[in-house]
């Protein structure tokens, strides 16, 4: 007891010290404890010691999920998009198609014109599945678009039947009126006697056309 009154006396006339301590062992809350001498009576009077309850530190832990087996942008076609690899393939998309408006999209997984419009031309290839839909990859095939005369992308030209090439035009998602345009003008019901025209000599300029340097991005 008398420790404790000395501690008491202590607090009227003397500045509390603090100390910093180690960290406490157990996750009880400290509370303000004085130390004393058990083994003497005399010597200086007891010192209080505060030792600051550390705060809890909180952690957020953020889980990157990678995204595996996910399609490329250009890999999502509607069901009437056909993905076109060779001149052949090309030419037979074009004969199969018969009557039926062919629009073939000229494209680069690089051409961001191409990413930003690709979307809206799923959206359109949906809304008319009486259209078919053809992919040039223009890396893929760039005999073939020299041939063409692709120089720019994303680049599109119509066909249809007999009547062979209708149109052909570089095009942006800000443009993308054109295709609609083009759309309403080709898409009429009529009918074609004869293989599609203008593409007969395709496979053999094809052949004899060195590669080029890449299309530029409209």
């Amino acid at each position: 007891m008398a420790h404790v009154d000395a501690a008491i006396r202590l607090l009227q006339f003397q500045p509390i010290r603090f100390s910093t301590l180690p960290p406490p062992s157990s996750s009880t809350t400290n509370l303000v404890s004085y130390s004393s001498s058990s083994s003497s009576s005399s010597g200086p009077p007891p010192t209080l010691v505060f030792t600051p309850k550390r705060p809890f530190l909180s952690f957020k832990v953020c889980a990157t999920v990678a995204e595996t087996g996910q399609p490329k942008w250009w890999e999502k076609n509607a069901p009437n998009m056909i993905d076109i690899h060779s001149t052949q393939e090309f030419l037979s998309a074009l004969s199969q198609a018969g009557d039926k408006l062919v629009i073939v999209e000229f494209y680069g997984t690089w051409c961001a014109s191409c990413r930003a419009l690709y979307p809206k031309l799923c959206r359109t290839a949906e809304e008319h599945p009486e259209i078919v839909f053809l992919k040039v990859n223009f890396d893929e095939n760039k005999p073939m678009c020299k041939s063409l005369n692709v120089k720019v992308l994303p680049y599109f030209h119509f066909y249809r039947g007999a009547e062979g090439q209708l149109e052909a035009f570089s095009c942006s998602l800000a443009k993308f009126q054109k295709i609609k345009d083009a759309i309403e003008t080709h898409n009429t019901a009529r009918c074609s006697i004869g293989p599609p025209k203008g593409i007969g000599d395709l496979l053999a300029e094809a052949s004899s056309v060195p590669q080029d340097r890449p299309a530029e991005s409209v």
